[in-house]
């Protein structure tokens, strides 16, 4: 369990200097969160962090270990592919555990956002926890008590609940949600099943964030109109979190 957990009701403020990006894949997120950190380290230090588990760039860290490190990301790609359909039961024990694990990296990177945060450095996050609707696919617990009469999973599933009940206490500054149609996330995705994609545009409208500052941009506008959408709403983000 993460430390300093503010107690039951406590208000919790928003991070200084931490923008997320979240939205449908094809969106662009990774395009537009390299941009803004090109933007904004011209007016002082910023950081990008991936907020992600085993897809993108986890993945691709996990390939660069020696002699294990392909098989073992098709292995968890392939676990964790498996661990999103929320409609099936989970595959094992062993899956569970590892899904537990990987909420539990993301505990720590979304600390190491928090130290940076305090630190004075604006942070870009591509995509961020959320507690409201379950699924690795949208950010949420991966793990659910009802999907199994296992004790052990069930446990493991009380436990990575609260864990994103914590993170998602830890609100950014602004979250920056990008929105597309399922025709156009699948021209720009075409290896995506399209059935996915709709579904996780039906699904992200309805993520509160805990409350927190969300903008929502069109992200089938013209690309420069999207990066200029987005740098106004940090601009703005950031100078009410100074006026307060």
């Amino acid at each position: 369990m993460p430390e300093n957990i503010a107690p039951a009701g406590a208000p919790h403020a928003p991070l200084t200097g931490v923008v997320a990006v979240v939205g449908c894949d094809g969106t662009g997120k990774s395009t537009l969160t390299a941009d803004l950190l090109t933007h904004l380290r011209s007016k002082g230090p910023a950081e990008r962090r991936y907020m992600g588990l085993i897809s993108g760039e986890m993945g691709d860290k996990i390939k660069q270990l020696p002699f294990i490190g392909v098989r073992l990301e098709r292995y968890l790609a392939a676990k964790a592919r498996r661990a999103q359909d929320m409609k099936k039961k989970l595959p094992g024990t062993f899956t569970a555990i590892v899904m537990y694990l990987l909420s539990l990296w993301r505990v720590s990177r979304l600390r190491r956002v928090m130290r940076l945060s305090h630190d004075g450095v604006l942070v870009i996050a591509d995509r961020y926890p959320q507690a409201e609707i379950p699924g690795f696919n949208y950010d949420g617990p991966g793990l659910t008590a009802h999907r199994t009469n296992n004790w052990l999973i069930r446990k493991l599933a009380a436990r990575e609940q609260k864990l994103y009940e914590w993170m998602s206490e830890q609100r950014p500054a602004l979250i920056i949600r990008l929105t597309i149609d399922a025709d156009t996330a699948y021209a720009r995705k075409p290896d995506h099943h399209l059935s996915e994609l709709r579904d996780k545009i039906e699904v992200m409208p309805r993520i509160r964030y805990n409350g927190a500052n969300v903008r929502d941009i069109d992200s089938r506008m013209p690309y420069p109109q999207v990066l200029q959408a987005a740098l106004q709403a940090i601009d703005a983000a950031l100078t009410r979190a100074q006026q307060r």
